[in-house]
């Protein structure tokens, strides 16, 4: 698309969005340090309406990242504990029966569960019970809430960032592939550098953490993720996708050999859209109304770790998904000229 093709207020609402974005990093320095990437990344699932699985050992400010990140953006947030005593209504709401004061007519309400909300923090998820996490999965595709025979619609925009911790194993429910599919990106937080964590003992110590400033309104990041949608995205980029998916898939032709003999099995067409989608929500955080190829390098990970399965010579030989990603990254050129393919 030439530049005289782009509408100017799509051209504003980029440069509005970049700006936004520089904005909100200054304001989450205030109260986290370092973080970039995964910051960069939660936003990306965001404008790319989508929900994230966040995955770090305890004490690395997840919680404290989500609460910032939805007080600088003015929506409203809540946080879930899931224990294996959670039950479905527990998180979504449940209908009651209540009594008018004054006519004595007994009715049914609906009283909404904490998933109402703009911004959900589902604290380990792999530690509840695969019917509440079939219920929370079932909310976040279908942004809804079936109780008593009525919908009850999730308040726009929603957006829930599970986390789960991979130290303990013990009492857990680990999510089923196909439920793990459902979240756009599987995000890891790693531990600070140096230099990051003596600056958080610093402040942590002093009490010099200070407060962001909302730089965004849920209306504005519903504009947003309609604007990525508008996002073009050329041939080559859609290209490259498409063909470290197709690799990503044993006993195909596409397959490299090391995906015949290490991969159990690959990222399905899901996979195409998140690396697309997340691409195009990329670009316009950094100000570009077009998706460029290392835009799908900086998402390929976080897009298709929890899409891409390592069989049991792979384990035997210490590969997982992020060394199998990085093999696909050598395998697949990405200055190779890609067309669309014969019917």
């Amino acid at each position: 698309m030439s530049d005289q093709q782009v509408p100017e207020s799509d051209v504003a609402a980029v440069q509005q969005c970049e700006q936004a974005f520089n904005k909100m990093r200054d304001e989450l320095a205030k109260v986290i340090v370092g973080q970039n990437e995964v910051i960069e990344q939660v936003l990306v699932a965001m404008f790319a309406r989508g929900h994230a699985l966040l995955e770090g050992v305890p004490g690395l400010a997840k919680t404290l990242l989500i609460s910032s990140i939805a007080d600088s953006l003015h929506l409203s947030f809540k946080r879930i504990q899931f224990t294996p005593d959670l039950m479905p209504s527990d998180v979504t709401g449940a209908e009651v029966i209540q009594e008018d004061p004054e006519t004595r007519q007994r009715d049914f309400k609906f009283l909404a569960g904490p998933l109402f909300a703009n911004m959900v923090l589902a604290d380990e998820i792999n530690r509840t019970p695969p019917k509440t996490q079939a219920a929370m999965l079932e909310a976040m595709q279908e942004r809804q809430v079936s109780a008593g025979g009525h919908r009850h619609e999730l308040p726009a925009p929603f957006f829930v960032l599970a986390t789960q911790n991979p130290l303990e194993q013990e009492g857990t429910y680990p999510l089923p592939e196909a439920q793990l599919d459902r979240f756009l990106l599987y995000i890891k937080v790693d531990y600070p550098t140096p230099a990051e964590e003596w600056e958080i003992a610093r402040r942590v110590t002093t009490g010099g953490l200070g407060t962001p400033e909302a730089s965004m309104t849920g209306e504005q990041i519903i504009e947003m993720q309609k604007l990525v949608t508008r996002v073009p995205v050329s041939d080559q980029v859609l290209g490259y996708a498409w063909a470290l998916v197709r690799a990503s898939r044993p006993n195909t032709p596409e397959a490299p050999d090391f995906v015949n003999k290490w991969v159990s099995w690959g990222a399905g067409p899901r996979g195409v859209l998140t690396l697309v989608t997340c691409a195009k929500a990329r670009a316009i955080l950094y100000g570009r109304y077009h998706a460029t190829v290392e835009d799908v390098k900086a998402v390929l990970k976080p897009a298709l770790r929890h899409r891409i399965a390592g069989n049991y010579a792979a384990q035997a030989n210490n590969l997982d998904s992020e060394k199998l990603i990085d093999m696909l990254i050598e395998a697949i050129p990405a200055d190779r000229k890609y067309e669309k393919p014969a019917a």
